[in-house]
């Protein structure tokens, strides 16, 4: 017999915004200090990477001081080796060091990496502080640093333990581009290529058509800034209407079934673009086998991926190595496969029951694919 039952509903109002901006640490631009909420005397906890502070380090903290605020800074080393819970410490520990207040928000400037770390510590400190993003790599611009959620990895797993708390404001500035070097523009190429084969089909045009321009000068100019706006509006598309991932088929996981298991078998030699780019050619080669995308159009994504500087394979990618990892992608989205397929170029569906027989065989057609085009890695 109940003795009492009680129901709780609640909705949480979310609402945050990301902005294109150019020369974010110059002292005359404000956007960094509205963001952050910049006052004479005021405290502020900057997380750092530690290349990005080698570099831009004089200038983070002159920006802070121009505003008669004092900077707190923290410097971690960037990479998929830092995404660690010791690490997810070290910024409460400096949270904690300076008595930061609940709304007194932090502020990320790096990779993905370390704007994920600064975001799952932002939510776990004090329940729920606020944090600024300033993501300073292309993959970080136009994917880690603009939906909600934060992670680390966790007992050999990718993004295990993690949380929903998406970063007040992201202020992208493609400048920080220039710094950096031609892999890991071609690193975050891969996410742009993603966004375009399953959502935008003139994103792919403009892509097909500029490829080795927009890599060579790393997104500057025209072009780069229709490329970055077209790539980050599409994902905000996709993610606002199930930011919570109450609906467990997303688009936007197009490259991220197989990947997460063969990233983390292959660490370090793959980065995180450059594992969503092999899933996608993969992914392309199950959407011929399946006669959802032509020949054709497959290459056409195989071949931009090429030109992007991108692997389409790699050798630690055994079938076995496949399966389990469509395996714990299915459980993580709660016993369905949920594989987005490409139709096309611009749209995409979802499959499940994909067979271990037919992934052997989609791993045939992708290779004779590569052979046939000649571009095999």
């Amino acid at each position: 017999m109940s003795l009492g039952e009680w129901t709780v509903r609640a909705r949480q109002d979310v609402s945050y915004r990301v902005t294109q901006v150019t020369e974010v640490l110059s002292p005359a631009n404000d956007a960094l200090a509205q963001a952050v909420g910049l006052t004479p005397g005021a405290r502020r906890l900057v997380v750092v990477d530690e290349q990005v502070f080698a570099l831009h380090g004089a200038r983070i903290q002159e920006y802070f001081l121009s505003r008669k605020t004092v900077p707190h800074i923290l410097r971690l080393p960037g990479g998929e080796h830092t995404k660690t819970i010791p690490s997810l410490e070290e910024i409460v520990r400096a949270a904690d060091s300076i008595a930061l207040a609940r709304r007194e928000p932090i502020t990320a400037v790096g990779g993905g990496v370390l704007t994920d770390l600064v975001g799952l510590a932002a939510g776990l400190y004090r329940r729920g502080t606020p944090f600024v993003r300033i993501p300073t790599t292309l993959v970080g611009m136009v994917d880690a640093a603009v939906g909600a959620k934060n992670a680390v990895n966790f007992h050999g797993h990718k993004n295990r333990l993690g949380t929903y708390h998406p970063a007040r404001d992201t202020l992208v500035d493609r400048a920080f581009l220039r710094t950096l070097d031609t892999r890991h523009i071609s690193n975050g190429m891969a996410e742009i290529i993603k966004m375009a084969v399953i959502h935008d089909a003139a994103l792919f045009d403009l892509l097909d058509a500029e490829a080795e321009q927009l890599v060579r000068h790393r997104l500057d100019g025209s072009a780069g800034q229709e490329v970055v706006r077209r790539a980050i509006g599409g994902m905000l598309e996709e993610l606002e209407p199930n930011l919570w991932e109450h609906e467990l088929r997303r688009a936007v996981d197009f490259g991220h079934t197989f990947s997460p298991g063969f990233e983390m078998a292959a660490r370090p030699g793959l980065l995180h673009g450059e594992a969503v780019s092999i899933d996608m050619a993969l992914s392309c080669a199950l959407a011929v086998d399946q006669g959802l995308q032509s020949p054709a159009d497959a290459v056409r994504v195989l071949r931009l991926l090429r030109r992007s500087g991108l692997p389409v394979w790699h050798p630690v990618c055994e079938v076995g190595l496949l399966w389990d990892a469509l395996g714990e992608s299915t459980r993580h989205r709660d016993g369905r496969q949920n594989i987005p397929l490409p139709v096309g170029i611009g749209k995409c569906v979802f499959v499940n029951e994909l067979t271990e027989p037919e992934l052997r065989r989609s791993v045939d057609v992708l290779h004779r694919l590569l052979d046939e085009e000649g571009l095999a890695a």
